[in-house]
């Protein structure tokens, strides 16, 4: 992670609240400035640069990433996903095992068992009409999209989320992707300041590299963690399934993982 004059988005602002400037999310002169003062200060190289070593120093964890037990997880996610989690973690505010339980086990469920990472849109044409009944009133218009995702996903993500419309095959270009669906241009653009790759021209990172941490993301930028830490009962998990899927669709299958995998954090 690198952020200088240039950089943009959620990150810049993060940055920017915390030495006090205006948080606009555009790194420019004046948050340079304010950078060199700040290393300085704080017995860091004064470039005006925020990498590694000054993202840490500005944002020190409460409770590190290694307070959490990742060996007992071995056998019970994937090791692709193991290998995601320390990054995630320390990024996202993944600070105790029930947090990472509560998350894990929402995301298991919505990429059924981390093996999905894309939007299914390969719709017939009654089914379009009953998931997306506003797009496709009537069967006739829905039979012209059947079976075809990429014009399923530019009507229905058209002209909404930030994406352009119809015609600029925005919506197919930022569907769905991540354990916990990554959707529409503004989220990505939000989820592209944490990562040092340009995801709105490669969104398809999100799917083959940052699968967990945008799910992460998502989880912290709608204030899930809080919900997280008021428990490990079957009531918490029915809630933190109502704030990640807006009701309670798979709530059995949820609370089966967050119980295997709070027991394997220990």
């Amino acid at each position: 992670m690198i952020y200088k004059i240039g950089s943009k988005g959620e990150a810049v602002k993060q940055i920017q609240t915390k030495l006090g400037l205006v948080a606009d999310g555009d790194f420019g002169n004046g948050t340079h400035q304010a950078v060199v003062k700040w290393q300085t200060e704080n017995g860091l190289t004064p470039d005006g640069i925020i990498g590694k070593a000054s993202w840490e120093k500005m944002f020190p964890l409460v409770i590190p990433a290694s307070s959490l037990n990742l060996a007992g997880l071995r056998g019970h996610i994937p090791d692709s996903v193991l290998l995601q989690i320390p990054d995630t973690a320390s990024k996202f505010n993944i600070t105790t095992n029930l947090r990472l339980a509560h998350f894990l086990a929402q995301c298991s469920h919505e990429s059924g068992n981390f093996r999905i990472a894309y939007e299914n849109l390969n719709y017939d044409a009654s089914g379009l009409c009953r998931v997306f009944p506003r797009y496709f009133p009537t069967l006739e218009l829905a039979k012209q999209y059947a079976f075809k995702p990429e014009l399923i996903a530019s009507r229905t993500y058209g002209s909404r989320m930030g994406n352009g419309n119809e015609a600029t095959r925005e919506g197919y270009l930022f569907r769905g992707r991540g354990y916990i669906q990554l959707t529409g241009k503004n989220n990505y653009k939000a989820f592209d300041g944490f990562v040092p790759e340009d995801i709105i021209s490669n969104p398809d990172l999100v799917a083959t590299k940052y699968p967990l941490m945008s799910a992460a993301w998502f989880f912290q930028t709608n204030t899930i963690w809080a919900v997280c830490d008021k428990g490990a009962t079957d009531d918490i998990v029915k809630l933190v399934t109502i704030r990640v899927n807006g009701g309670t669709n798979g709530l059995t299958d949820r609370i089966k993982h967050f119980k295997e995998f709070i027991t394997a954090l220990g």
